[in-house]
């Protein structure tokens, strides 16, 4: 099947200040070697303070834009994955459709965490499938440190800032998007959430001095559920698409932890060198991370036009998601 809805353009932006284990170990009790021997993070990046989710996303919006070939005002949609948006409303989409000057096209945010671009894709895909719109831009983009207790050893060492984007549009010569598999499980909810802020804990003295306006997370059940649900996902899509493990040519799983990622990888079958890695630099940058990683493959030669890859992802609701696509 030709005339697929395929990713006809990619750009990514990360800040410029970099953080590293041995600055961490200035601000809470840890250590290089314990982060990297349990995380394989080295490195993340943080935000300016004139830095916001928007302005990440926009950079990297107009870098994908631009190798697309395709116009701001030719866009019909924006999709923006965060969950750190810029304020609770307006939706930072909407800020980014203004400033990339997009006049015609509808915005909105998504919130699925960690798979919020994978969501993103595929919303992004049936718009393009069902002939509704031709050009769709969706967009990763997190500033992570905005809501992270930097008192927390635990989650502090995990996390960075950056944004990823892709234009979607058909192409005659790709199958583009050939199968994607989505799931939630709010059943779990409470093992990796941000409890204060939203109508249920608004913000107040004590919220605040009760540290609830901060990232919170159970690491082994985490770690547990995203496992098996990142290989029940990733053999779904796989099978739907008619394609084996040796069919592929890159595989961009979420970028959270080394032994999850090596843990999906091994479950899989698949060969290191099929597994693209850029967590030492970036730690988990949520809905950015596989965006990032995404266009940093294509960007040093990984990936190809032609080739088959598949990107997994997993994250808070619980949610998950896998997409196998021709590039």
């Amino acid at each position: 099947m030709a005339d697929g809805c395929a990713i006809t353009g990619v750009g990514s932006y990360v800040p410029k200040r970099v953080l590293t284990n041995a600055d961490l170990e200035k601000i809470v009790d840890t250590t290089d070697d314990w982060i990297t021997s349990r995380t394989g993070i080295r490195e993340r990046r943080t935000a300016a303070e004139d830095e916001y989710t928007s302005t990440m996303g926009i950079a990297a919006a107009r870098i994908a834009l631009e190798r697309a070939g395709v116009d701001a005002a030719d866009l019909d949609l924006i999709i923006v994955a965060t969950i750190t948006p810029d304020m609770p409303f307006p939706a930072t989409a909407c800020i980014v459709q203004q400033e990339l000057g997009a006049a015609k096209a509808a915005a909105f945010d998504l919130e699925a965490a960690c798979t919020g671009f994978l969501y993103a894709l595929e919303i992004g895909r049936q718009f393009i499938d069902n002939g509704t719109y031709q050009n769709v831009l969706i967009i990763g983009a997190e500033k992570l440190s905005s809501i992270i207790d930097w008192k927390d050893r635990n989650t502090c060492v995990l996390f960075g800032d950056g944004a990823g984007a892709a234009v979607l549009q058909h192409r005659a010569d790709s199958r583009g998007v050939l199968a994607t598999r989505l799931g939630s499980d709010g059943g779990k909810a409470n093992i990796l959430a941000m409890p204060g802020g939203g109508c249920r804990q608004p913000a107040t003295v004590n919220s605040v001095n009760e540290r609830i306006h901060f990232l919170k997370m159970e690491g082994k059940e985490v770690f547990k559920n995203a496992v098996n649900a990142m290989t029940g996902a990733a053999k779904e899509v796989l099978e739907r698409s008619g394609v084996g493990m040796e069919d592929i040519k890159c595989v961009i799983p979420h970028q959270a932890n080394q032994r999850i990622i090596s843990a999906v990888g091994e479950r899989l079958g698949a060969r290191n060198d099929q597994v693209f890695v850029n967590l030492h630099k970036y730690g988990n940058t949520s809905a950015a991370s596989v965006a990032v990683a995404l266009d940093e493959a294509v960007s040093t030669g990984r990936i190809e036009r032609g080739d088959l890859i598949l990107i997994i992802a997993f994250g808070a609701g619980l949610t998950w998601g896998a997409t196998v696509l021709e590039w």
